[in-house]
Order: structure tokens, then C-alpha cells, then sequence
């Protein structure tokens, strides 16, 4: 006999009988599994969310404090000149580059709480040497105002948490991210840009640290000179406050191919106000080094010569040049901005206009003080090229020894300096080179057997780390 075929529903519960019992419980089971495994892989998705947009999120933030404490330790190490105020020069200037720099995508100052995130700008350290500043110097420790050459910012930040906040570990919604950064004042420089082109000549070459420019018995006395634009026969008197003469010349930096400034009286107004220029137009003594620098071992300065108008010696006590009268007005500018001197308008082309536009110093002077009680931005401090021998013509070379540093001086009644005076004479009290310069090299890639290293002089700002 062939089987039974059995109804549908009889078929059903004959299978259940067979089974055991009912198969009801595999769509329960399959549902309370995905949702533990949803419970597992959550925080790992979250994780992995963290990870990509969290993580991305504070290595950028961790960028923007990186480079605000860069950009704050670099200002801040510009103003150390050695002087007692240059401290608080240091810390305003380090908050005011801070305030710029914003963090979390710009939208966030620094030193100023917003909700939940906070940020902390420490106070500024002070170190006289790296070694110190590393914590590589057992005896290193914080500087005053005459002795610090480095400073170190440090800034801390809350960075906010998106998908980490969901954890455990990030229940507080931030993270602190620190950052820190350490700028200072270099080796002294074989090569300075940026510089004031007034060449002295060394008044002892057999000393290089001071050029003989420094007091004899106590070289941490104030010496100040009269300086007066090189001249044949007499020498000019001394101006009042001052006990030696320093006769000195422009050296060559005419820059026949300028767009930016190609008037000749305003390149001699601008390299007095603000020193050399940047250009890529080849220097025209034919030296290897830019135009806008000065680098020590160059046998090829010479005497300003153009087509316009030379800055040979004159006979002593003829009219001062017009190139040197030109470089005057441009240094008078440094701390009087406002004045029209009538020879300075008829000397330079765009004088009123290149004047109001430079600033003047924040401590123009009101006596004669030394530079220890100096308070001001640095513009009353020039840096000069010291020569073998000031050249008598255009036609003879200088050979530059180093650079040192002189603070220019106020008369007697608080005035400044006359600027068409007919010798070109100003008073400045020598002060080594205690300031750094704005650009430079240290090495000596311009092949001038620069001594390596050079001992003395000024530096530049370099950021360490």
C-alpha cells in the first residue's frame, strides 16, 4: 500500500513530535543575539568614530597651540636687548601674539574661557643660555632682564570631544592639549642683514670684542661718540656729552634695479630709517654676499658711488653729501616722525610721506641715559659694520671686521639730533651688541673665511624647539 498523505496541520504537529517540541524559540534567539552584539559594537564604533574625527581633531588643535606658543616665543625673544625692562617688553608682546593666534578651527582665543573649555597661558621663562633652558645645565636657571637670551612659552588648551565623549574615558566632554616652545638670541652672526650701512673703522683691531670702542679700564662704562660723516683735513668738534669721535661712511648698497623704492634719495631715507633692504639685485661691490646684508671678512666694501651723486669724503668742513644727508633724515625719523626738517624735504623726494610712515621709538630719549634704563622697541639702536679702515675714496675697498652696536643719544635739552648738521654729526654711546639683529647666517655660505665660530657680536632670533 502506498502511505498515508497527511493534511497539512497533521503534518506540522507530527514534526513538532518528532523535534520534540516547538521551533518557536529561533526567532527569539537570533533577535537577543543581534542585540548583544549591538551592545558590544557600539563603543567600538564610537571608538572608531573617535578615532577619525576626535583624534583629527587634536592633532589639529595640538597644531594651532604648537604654533601660537612658536610665534609668541619668537616675538618675545626680539625684545630681549639686555636692558632691565626688556622683561616686560618680552611677556606684553608674547600675550599680544598669543591673542592673535585662535585655536579648534580658529573659533576659540587663547587665555579666554568659552562653556565647558578653558585654556591657560603660563607666564613666560626666562634662561641665559640653552643649556639651561634644555634643563642640560645643572647651574641653569631663570634670568633677569640684562642677562636672559632665551624664553620659553608654555599654553594649555581643552580640546572638545565628539564621539569620545561617550566613553567612559571621555565623560567630560575635553581633553587638555599643552603645548610649548622655546626661542632665542643665536651665536653671533658671520653674516647680518637688515643692518644699518654707517661703517666705522675699528679703533683697535687687536681687540675682538670691542674694536677698542669700549672704555679701557672698565668696559662696562658708558662711552659715547660723536659720530660725523668722514671728511679730509680737520676733524669736526666733538657735540656736547661726548668724549671721542667716530668718523664713519655709507657703505655701497645703491640698487640701480629697484621697483619698490627706485628713487635713490628714498633708498638712502629708507636704509637710515630701517636699515639695508632685501632684493635679489646682485650687490654692487661684486661681492658674493646680498645686498641687503653685511658679512664679516668681505674685502669688497666701498664708499656709496651712483650715478646720481657719490659719498666720498668731502673736504672737512664742506656741505655734507646728499646721499648722507638723505641716510640723516632717514635715521632722524627714528625719533621724530612728525618734524619737516626743509633740508630734509629738499634732500629726499618723498620725504613728509616716507616719514609719517616710520615709526618712531617708544623711548625717544628726553636725557642722555646709558642703556641699562633703556625702555624703548629698539629704534634708537644701530648696527653698524666695523672696517679695517675707512676707505678715502669710492675706489678703495673696507674689509669688515664684525658688528657692534650704538644707542643713539638726545641733546643735552632733550632734542634730537639736527639732521642737516654739516658734518652729519650725532651723539651715540657704544653697547656691544647686546640686541639681536632682524636677519642673518651663522655659517659662513658666502665663502669669506668668516671666523668659525665668530666670538662675539650680535645674534639673530632662532626658534630651538
Amino acid at each position: 500500500m502506498g502511505r498515508a498523505i497527511l493534511p497539512a496541520a497533521a503534518f506540522q504537529a507530527a514534526r513538532r513530535l518528532k523535534t520534540g517540541g516547538s521551533q518557536d524559540w529561533l526567532p527569539h534567539t537570533r533577535g537577543s543575539m543581534s542585540l548583544q552584539l549591538a551592545v558590544i559594537l557600539i563603543p567600538v564604533v564610537f571608538g572608531m568614530m573617535g578615532f577619525a574625527l576626535d583624534l583629527g581633531r587634536l592633532y589639529l588643535v595640538r597644531g594651532e597651540l604648537n604654533q601660537a606658543a612658536a610665534a609668541a616665543a619668537i616675538a618675545a625673544a626680539t625684545q630681549l636687548n639686555g636692558t632691565a625692562a626688556s622683561l616686560d617688553r618680552a611677556g606684553a608682546v608674547a600675550t599680544q601674539t598669543l591673542a592673535l593666534n585662535r585655536y579648534n578651527f580658529g573659533s576659540l582665543t587663547l587665555g579666554q574661557d568659552t562653556g565647558n573649555l578653558t585654556s591657560t597661558i603660563s607666564e613666560p621663562v626666562y634662561f641665559a643660555t640653552v643649556a639651561g633652558a634644555l634643563g642640560t645645565d645643572p647651574n641653569g636657571s631663570s634670568a633677569d632682564g640684562t642677562t636672559a637670551r632665551h624664553v620659553q612659552i608654555s599654553v594649555t588648551a581643552d580640546a572638545p570631544l565628539l564621539f569620545w565623549s561617550l566613553l567612559s574615558a571621555g565623560v567630560s566632554r575635553k581633553t587638555p592639549i599643552a603645548a610649548q616652545a622655546l626661542a632665542g638670541v643665536s651665536a653671533p652672526l658671520c653674516t647680518a642683514c637688515g643692518i644699518e650701512p654707517f661703517a666705522i673703522a675699528a679703533k683697535n683691531t687687536a681687540d675682538p670684542v670691542n674694536f677698542g670702542f669700549a672704555d679701557a679700564t672698565d668696559p662696562t662704562l658708558p662711552t659715547n661718540y660723536t659720530f660725523y660723516y668722514n671728511c679730509t683735513g680737520t676733524a669736526p668738534a666733538f657735540l656736547p656729552n661726548s668724549g671721542q669721535l667716530a668718523p664713519y661712511t655709507i657703505i655701497n648698497r645703491y640698487d640701480g634695479s629697484s621697483t619698490t623704492v627706485p628713487d635713490e634719495t628714498d633708498q638712502l631715507f629708507r636704509i637710515g630709517a630701517s636699515g639695508l633692504m632685501s632684493s635679489t639685485t646682485p650687490n654692487p661691490t661684486g661681492s658674493t654676499i646680498p645686498i641687503g646684508c653685511v658679512g664679516i671678512g668681505d674685502p669688497l666694501e666701498a664708499v656709496w658711488n651712483s650715478p646720481a651723486f657719490s659719498a666720498a669724503p668731502p673736504q672737512c668742513p664742506a656741505a655734507l653729501p646728499p646721499g648722507a644727508l638723505a641716510a640723516m633724515c632717514g635715521m632722524f625719523s627714528r625719533v621724530d616722525n612728525s618734524t619737516l626738517p626743509a633740508a630734509c624735504a629738499a634732500a629726499v623726494t618723498d620725504y613728509s610721506a616716507l616719514a609719517a610712515a616710520q615709526p618712531i621709538d617708544t623711548d625717544p630719549g628726553v636725557t642722555q641715559d646709558v642703556y641699562s634704563v633703556y625702555q624703548g622697541n629698539g629704534r634708537r639702536v644701530i648696527t653698524v659694520p666695523v672696517v679695517d679702515a675707512l676707505a678715502v675714496n669710492t675706489g678703495t675697498p673696507m674689509t669688515v671686521l664684525g658688528f657692534r652696536q650704538f644707542l643713539l643719544q638726545p641733546n643735552p635739552d632733550g632734542t634730537p639730533f639736527n639732521p642737516s648738521d654739516s658734518n652729519g654729526r650725532f651723539v651715540a654711546t657704544y653697547i656691544g651688541s647686546p640686541m639681536p639683529v632682524k636677519q642673518g647666517y651663522v655659517d659662513d655660505r658666502f665663502g669669506l673665511s668668516c671666523p668659525a665660530p665668530v666670538t662675539s657680536g650680535p645674534g639673530k632670533v632662532v626658534l630651538h624647539r
